[in-house]
């Protein structure tokens, strides 16, 4: 049987393959495309049994096997995988698009609404037939049939470009490599640092050193590296991946490499003209506007707002610049702070773009006594993990098991979630570290979804996808305190996935969850990095084994909002631009509209040749347009909900159970503001995001 096919249990990692992709997809496809036909049949039924439960059904089995090669095209991508890949995307779009755009279909739905039955649904159900009653229409049904070809090219070109946006990412990253003969360019970098670059070059059968565009490489060099020539060639590079100006910035760091080697001349530039993404968001914008005015919305982000909590992109521009203004007074501080400190201590007198990092690390370590090398000595990656899941255990009232099942790559762990009498909540994979087939950063996603069918629970699973350093030298990884906060977030992500209680798979987990509220539960999460009681017992030095002192530990508290107002606005300039770009601004062209918000709310400005939006994924390839607001809009959320946990104890499991019963567990069967009223006894205050992030006083500014 094709283990794409076999929906019985987990996933088959060991077995599924490329062949399997096009066979699977297209038995799939008949069966869902007959099942669409029975369901618009002259006499068909227009009940929730006869309707809504067997498509939602079939939708799953499709979206469970595709799942399946969509995730391993992030994390384990070749090429064979790649070619079946993209040559059965546009099959699931145009599925998918013609189900939308079924009149008959729509009309069965309707008559659902309309029918006596519609009293008698639960109100989760009701809710759901609503969703779907909109989301055909924003599928463009009620558009002229002479439109909907026309509609549909759309949807499948930006389905393509998404794609091809990301792969030119991932392969622009994975090409870059420099190699160092010697660790003199590399002082200032830590021993195990230098060991990882050490083990990266031995790996490609060469002595010395090879730094990598991939975060656990580059981000080490950038904050410890003294080279400061190093340093600009790698954020140069850095900074114009998949763009026009890679090809110039590859070969100027080849020179760079060159020059600290001592050599005559520099490796060959590889050919990067087919990875320029500028075009493709040009395509992509044009699209998404297209798309917006043939249903009726001036703009791509007022179709985005439909199904958020924000009403219009003006309400949201409003609170982005609201937020700006807050927070300004600390960031100009913050920067004032640095070039005075790069200046007088450092000897920097012109602080660039790529001394931001290195900088503000040596004045974290001036200021606070502390650097986060120091501190990533404390969080091997099997003891954080621990801690984690104590947390979880704590305040929820579960036990979190190493598991067993088929993965794609043998670093991959499993684990299971459990009840107090055993009975099973859910399941999850953790894909921890870096590597050349994967995508970057960090996301989780569903492998499976929690729903009760004939009588049956059928158990979640998750996905949690991280990118940190592999462990070297035969010590466990090592993870900072940033890291630290990734993994906690991704796992309250998990976690709103894992603890559902809907029996409704529609609205099951993250499922029908505004996409602006979606980030309440991982921020939430972010929280508990910051508790003594929680870090007391999650730490234990690489060597010593010792816990982290608690002298250190209120050092890293002190400086827990530095720079705080700086990263608070480059946030800020990353929704603007989103939002204008998909609202008021995309005339102007992407850098000149960059170039204009920066100027609105930049306290640094990076140089002209920086190409930021080639590589943005968030917004182009990973379904954040015209929504990148929604980290800082519900950061608004999960500050506010924690602030009850610091009033009634943060491990409180009384707390933690009003959380997992009128958060977790009711997934999007509500709207999310309601979600949040139920738990916190009111609407939601910004007070909490402006004392956790040291901007109390920035009200009054």
């Amino acid at each position: 049987m094709n283990p794409l096919l076999d929906l019985s249990g987990l996933p088959r990692y060991d077995s599924v393959g490329p062949t399997h992709v096009t066979d699977a997809v297209d038995q799939l496809l008949i069966q869902s495309r007959t099942l669409v036909a029975q369901l618009t049949a002259e006499n068909a039924a227009a009940t929730w049994d006869d309707l809504i439960a067997p498509l939602a059904e079939a939708s799953e089995r499709l979206g469970r096997a595709w799942g399946v090669v969509s995730h391993l095209h992030a994390v384990m991508d070749s090429p064979e995988l790649r070619e079946v890949y993209n040559e059965n995307q546009p099959k699931i779009v145009e599925f998918y698009t013609e189900l939308g755009q079924n009149l008959a279909l729509f009309d069965r739905y309707k008559a659902l609404a309309a029918s006596p039955e519609y009293a008698r649904l639960s109100a989760t159900r009701r809710l759901i037939l609503e969703h779907e009653i909109r989301d055909f229409r924003l599928s463009g049904a009620e558009l002229a049939e002479s439109d909907k070809p026309r509609f549909g090219d759309i949807q499948a070109d930006l389905a393509q470009l998404s794609t091809r946006f990301s792969e030119n990412v991932l392969d622009a990253t994975r090409a870059f490599a420099l190699y160092l003969s010697d660790a003199t360019a590399l002082a200032g970098l830590p021993e195990d640092e230098q060991a990882a670059l050490a083990e990266a070059a031995a790996r490609d059968e060469r002595t010395g050193y090879k730094i990598t565009l991939q975060m656990p490489s580059f981000l080490p060099v950038m904050q410890y590296g003294e080279n400061r020539a190093l340093r600009a060639a790698l954020y140069r590079a850095h900074g114009t991946r998949a763009s026009d100006q890679y090809a110039a910035a590859v070969t100027a760091a080849l020179e760079t490499e060159r020059a600290i080697n001592g050599l005559a001349t520099a490796r060959e530039t590889p050919d990067c003209s087919g990875w320029d993404n500028s075009a493709i968001i040009d395509d992509i914008v044009r699209l998404r506007a297209e798309e917006a005015r043939m249903l009726g919305y001036a703009s791509f982000a007022e179709l985005s707002l439909v199904p958020k909590m924000a009403d219009t992109p003006t309400e949201v521009l409003a609170f982005l610049r609201d937020l700006a203004r807050r927070a300004r007074p600390f960031a100009e501080r913050d920067v004032t702070e640095l070039r005075t400190f790069a200046r007088d201590t450092l000897g920097i007198a012109d602080l660039q773009p790529w001394d931001v990092a290195y900088a503000s690390e040596k004045l974290r370590s001036t200021r606070y006594a502390f650097s986060e090398q120091e501190v990533k000595q404390y969080f091997p990656e099997p003891r954080v993990f621990e801690g984690m899941f104590r947390v979880v255990q704590s305040i929820y009232g579960v036990r979190i098991e190493a598991d067993s099942a088929p993965t794609w790559h043998p670093d991959v762990r499993f684990f299971r979630i459990s009840r107090a009498d055993g009975s099973l909540v859910g399941q999850f994979y953790l894909d921890a570290y870096a590597r050349d087939s994967k995508r970057g950063g960090a996301w989780m996603d569903e492998a499976r979804s929690h729903q009760i069918k004939a009588g049956a629970v059928q158990t979640p699973v998750a996905y949690m996808v991280c990118n940190f350093a592999a462990p070297v030298g035969g010590k466990p990884a090592l993870l900072t305190h940033d890291d630290v906060i990734t993994l906690f977030h991704e796992f309250g992500h998990a976690l709103h996935h894992l603890m559902s209680q809907v029996p409704d798979i529609q609205v099951s987990g993250i499922r029908g969850v505004e996409w602006d509220a979606v980030e309440l539960p991982s921020q939430f999460m972010e929280n508990f990095c910051w508790e003594w009681d929680v870090l007391q017992h999650m730490t234990a030095h690489v060597d010593s084994g010792e816990p982290l002192p608690r002298a250190l530990f209120e050092r890293m508290l002190a400086a827990r909002n530095f720079q705080s107002g700086m990263q608070a606005l480059r946030q800020v300039e990353f929704s603007m631009f989103d939002l204008r770009l998909h609202f008021d601004g995309a005339d102007k062209g992407v850098q000149a509209l960059l170039a204009e918000v920066r100027d609105e709310v930049a306290v640094m400005v990076p140089p002209g040749w920086h190409r930021f939006p080639q590589s943005f994924s968030h917004i182009f390839a990973g379904g954040y347009g015209a929504g990148y607001y929604s980290y800082k809009w519900a950061e608004v959320l999960s500050a506010d909900a924690y602030s009850l946990f610091e009033e009634n104890g943060v491990l409180d499991p009384s707390t933690g159970a009003r959380f997992r019963n009128e958060i977790l567990a009711v997934g999007g069967s509500r709207p999310a503001i309601e979600s949040f009223k139920a738990f916190r006894g009111r609407a939601p205050t910004v007070d909490a995001l402006l004392r956790h992030s040291g901007m109390v006083d920035a009200r009054a500014a």
